[in-house]
């Protein structure tokens, strides 16, 4: 499993908008300074409230909408699912990042969270 942890300025934003992608939050893990959000059965982002985030690293925070801070990508079954998934994130509160990209077999778009956390969202085509 692959555990995404994001240091949030407003958890209950960060879940409108999560929730809004169309992923769930496991409630058990989830709290008033943070966010267990659930993207599939083998990826979590943990959105943390900025001062809880603080209390796992070392020196200062870093704030993602000054700085591109880190890129996550996940990968859709079709380039109409990768439409489908950032038109939602522009609809709940992100903004788009990149344009969008397609090279050959690879189709992608990305757009930021409330944040400014970077996602992208990549379509490979399987060779025929």
């Amino acid at each position: 499993m692959i555990f995404v942890n994001l240091p949030v300025a407003d958890v209950e934003a960060s879940k409108a908008f999560y929730t809004g992608l169309g992923f769930s939050l496991n409630p058990e893990y989830s709290d008033a300074s943070t966010a267990c959000v659930v993207v599939s059965d083998t990826i979590v982002v943990m959105a943390l409230q900025r001062d809880r985030f603080a209390d796992f690293v070392a020196g200062p925070v870093g704030d993602p909408a000054a700085a591109t801070t880190s890129i996550s990508c996940l990968s859709a079954e079709s380039p109409d699912e990768v439409d489908a998934l950032v038109e939602r994130a522009l609809r709940h509160g992100g903004r788009p990042w990149l344009d969008k990209m397609v090279d050959g077999p690879m189709y992608g778009h990305s757009f930021t969270d409330p944040d400014g956390h970077v996602w992208e969202v990549l379509h490979m085509a399987q060779g025929g």
